[in-house]
């Protein structure tokens, strides 16, 4: 008799430990729901990124860097980021077709996207929405100078309007 009742024990323990592992798999399958409340419909995905009419081939090279807050300064500004050719700011290309250049605040350059939007501005920034917080709005390019302004207003506050003119090929 004491066998049996041993035995009964390890068999009532098997089919709980069972029993146990089996409505734990049941809670992580997706069962039909039977209540009357209603579905919760997906959220959007995220518009496709759009491209920009900038392609990243054409900004990436050796940079005189300078900026300006007051429009009033801009030719100088020019002149003065074209002396900066000596020490270039250099905008690499990225592995993925994107631009390796410094977001606000960064000391370590990573590559970003050229975006494009609805309203016809361009963005630079990481992935995701263009316009986002990261994001640097292309003012003005016309091949040789790129003007652009942060997104977020801090950064716009303390970086201003930032010139960009094209170096000269080295010779």
């Amino acid at each position: 008799m004491v066998r049996s009742r041993s035995a009964r024990t390890v068999a009532n323990l098997g089919i709980a430990s069972a029993l146990t592992i089996f409505l734990g798999a049941c809670s992580s399958m997706s069962l039909p729901s039977f209540s009357s409340s209603p579905a919760v419909a997906p959220e959007p995905s995220a518009a496709p990124e759009m491209p920009a009419t900038i392609r990243s081939d054409e900004i990436v090279g050796r940079w005189g860097l300078a900026s300006f807050q007051n429009p009033n300064d801009r030719a100088r500004t020019e002149v003065a980021a074209r002396a900066q050719c000596k020490q270039p700011y250099v905008i690499g290309a990225g592995a993925t077709g994107g631009v390796i250049m410094h977001l606000a605040d960064q000391a370590t350059p990573q590559e970003l996207r050229l975006k494009g939007s609805p309203s016809g501005k361009n963005y630079i920034g990481p992935p995701g929405p263009a316009g986002g917080e990261q994001d640097r709005e292309i003012v003005s390019f016309d091949g040789r100078v790129l003007i652009t302004r942060f997104t977020d207003k801090d950064a716009a506050t303390r970086y201003g309007n930032m010139v960009y003119v094209r170096c000269a090929p080295r010779a």
